[in-house]
C-alpha cells in the first residue's frame, strides 16, 4: 500500500515536472509526456481507490 502511494506521488510529480519543462521551453514533446503520465497516474489512482472501496464494502 505504501509503495503504491509513493509510486502514484512520483508519477504526479513527474507529470508536473514535464509541464514545467513545457512552460519553460515551449517544446510540445514535454506537454505530451505530461499528459500521458498524468492520464496513467489518474487511472491507477481510480483503480486503487476502487479496490479500497470494494474492501470496505465486502
Amino acid at each position: 500500500m505504501l509503495l503504491f502511494r509513493w509510486m502514484l506521488l512520483l508519477a504526479l510529480l513527474t507529470s508536473l515536472v514535464c509541464f514545467m519543462f513545457y512552460a519553460g521551453t515551449g517544446n510540445l514533446r514535454f506537454r505530451h509526456y505530461g499528459w500521458v503520465v498524468l492520464k496513467w497516474a489518474l487511472i491507477a489512482a481510480f483503480g486503487f481507490f476502487a479496490v479500497l472501496i470494494m474492501e470496505r464494502v465486502g
